[in-house]
């Protein structure tokens, strides 16, 4: 059971991508509220590489991490587009140096499925 437990763990990240514009004229104004929309939208997936691009940069892991799963996805119309993203991330097993996450598979080694804090 504690085998599984470990083989299931996963980081849970809330990862909020808002694209900013420069307001001259004060606070900008939300056109459509937060609302729901398919994870399979183009600029979901978009919003998705880059934070993950962002996230593996920062992490101080030498392993990349992917989404293995996308938990809410919505869209908030003002002057721009902004993203709300909460997904599941996990480590893989291809190292920063490789350049590659794209393919790259999971850890299946419980003990490097850990995430440091």
């Amino acid at each position: 059971m504690a085998r599984l437990s470990l083989s299931l763990l996963l980081l849970v990240a809330t990862v909020t991508l808002v694209s900013r514009g420069v307001h001259t004229w004060g606070r900008s104004k939300v056109v459509r509220k937060f609302q729901d929309i398919p994870e399979t939208y183009v600029y979901v997936q978009q919003a998705l590489w880059f934070a993950m691009k962002n996230y593996n940069k920062a992490s101080k892991d030498k392993y990349t991490f992917k989404v293995v799963k996308v938990l809410k996805s919505q869209e908030q119309v003002t002057e721009s587009l902004d993203y709300f993203l909460e997904v599941k991330i996990a480590r893989t097993m291809c190292k920063k140096i490789s350049g590659e996450n794209e393919n790259c598979l999971l850890q299946q080694d419980p003990q490097m499925q850990k995430i440091e804090a």
